[in-house]
């Protein structure tokens, strides 16, 4: 359980080195969550372009995990526990639980597309709360977002026409844009 910090980094006051570790602790849950599913994406993708999916998730999974850690040293410089189990994890999300098990790279990728919309919209949100607090805190997000959005990149590639379309344009869940990423690989395979 979390504990009112006695420290903070100098510079803060303890208030501020407290609200920097909670909106750090969302970012920590979900980058938690986003490496078990990528994990998770990665022992259950399937057909058509399997192994190219299955090789370029694994590395991610490795920045992901890289990011959580620095996520939670931060939160402890603050002055604060960071949460990592899974019970955090769960209480501490305002997201469903990734929903695909077995299904093909586009139904994977589709679903892939909307998790990291919503990932990212978060992570800007929270880089706009800590931007007048600490420079520090907001340029370990900044970074994080920078790989997060070249990731997130490389799993559009693969749903954009080459006319610049995506097939999950539209979409407003993860099995939407699964659905819809699906469809289009039947037509053009």
């Amino acid at each position: 359980m979390a504990t009112t910090p006695k420290f903070t980094i100098p510079g803060l006051t303890t208030a501020e080195g407290e609200k920097l570790a909670g909106i750090l602790q969302e970012r920590l849950n979900a980058l938690n969550d986003l490496q078990l599913t990528l994990k998770h994406v990665h022992w259950n993708v399937v057909g058509p372009h399997f192994i190219a999916v299955h090789e370029m998730i694994d590395p991610h999974v490795d920045e992901v995990r890289d990011m959580v850690d620095e996520t939670a040293e931060r939160i402890a410089t603050l002055g604060t526990s960071p949460l990592g189990t899974p019970g955090a994890i769960v209480a501490g999300r305002s997201w469903e639980d990734y929903s695909l098990g077995r299904a093909t790279t586009n139904e994977h990728l589709g679903a892939l597309d909307e998790v990291y919309v919503n990932l990212l919209e978060d992570h800007r949100k929270a880089q706009a709360a800590v931007s007048d607090l600490d420079p520090v805190t907001e340029d370990m997000i900044i970074g994080q977002q920078r790989q997060l959005e070249l990731f997130h990149w490389f799993v559009r590639a693969h749903l954009e026409s080459t006319g610049g379309k995506l097939s999950t344009e539209g979409a407003t869940s993860e099995k939407k844009a699964a659905e819809a990423a699906h469809a289009s690989a039947d037509v053009t395979e």
